[in-house]
């Protein structure tokens, strides 16, 4: 039998099953990972974010820096973006370099819930997906828990997780940052060898495997890389991947 931690003596799957392994994963995890933990990352890896979710939040951002900062439109979107890159998330470079911004009033003001749950795009097979893995579930976002929340009820998924742990549950550190894992695994006291991260974002599951955990990329076209142990084209497909386990 194989699973998500496959040796290199496996024999290959059906070519119908979309997904590919990596050849260096440990032989011990097998009995660990019958009843693991996932860690599931929310935007674009459990709904569509960049549909709708993405341009509100963008926009509600430069808004509220544009105000706060006394800056144009063009000007607070650029620094936004800017942030962004440098810190891996816009509210990092706003509690280091204008620490009269509250974080709270930044993520309450940015994520508008009745305009972020009018319209939610779930991924394909998203209710089902959830509902055939075994173990316990997490939500583990860079969005606050309060968005997290309210995008699990929106999309009908709220009762499959245990827990959210958003990033003001983690003093405000985003993924990747190594803190901001270690955070959630404290809080839970969670064993990373007993986790699976499933992410759309590359970086965030480099952190993850360092940490120990057992890693999806979500991520049409993938062709392998060292820090993922399974790629799927769609979410419905850690499902197969855990079926043929």
């Amino acid at each position: 039998m194989s699973n998500l931690n496959i040796t290199s003596t496996d024999k290959p799957r059906r070519r119908r099953t979309r997904y590919w392994r990596t050849r260096h994963a440990q032989t011990g995890a097998q009995h660990a990972l019958r009843q693991p933990v996932w860690l599931f990352d929310l935007d674009n890896t459990l709904h569509n974010a960049s549909r709708h979710a993405f341009p509100v939040i963008d926009a509600a951002m430069a808004a509220h820096v544009a105000q706060a900062l006394g800056l144009d439109a063009a000007a607070a979107k650029a620094l936004c973006m800017d942030y962004w890159d440098r810190y891996g998330a816009t509210l990092s470079g706003l509690i280091r370099h204008h620490p009269h911004i509250r974080p709270q009033d930044f993520l309450h003001a940015t994520h508008p819930l009745a305009e972020l749950t009018a319209h939610v795009y779930p991924m394909r097979g998203l209710q089902r997906t959830l509902a055939r893995l075994p173990g316990r579930k997490i939500l583990f976002t860079n969005g606050p828990h309060h968005y997290g929340a309210a995008l699990a009820e929106a999309l009908g998924i709220a009762r499959y997780f245990e827990a959210i742990h958003g990033i003001d549950d983690g003093g405000y550190i985003p993924k990747p940052q190594t803190q901001a894992f270690l955070r959630l695994l404290k809080r839970f006291r969670l064993n990373p060898r007993r986790c699976v991260m499933v992410e759309d974002s590359l970086a965030n599951l480099e952190t993850a495997r360092k940490l120990g955990m057992r890693t999806v990329w979500l991520r049409p076209g993938w062709h392998g890389h060292g820090a993922v142990d399974v790629g799927v084209r769609e979410l419905k497909g850690v499902a197969t991947v855990w079926r043929n386990r």
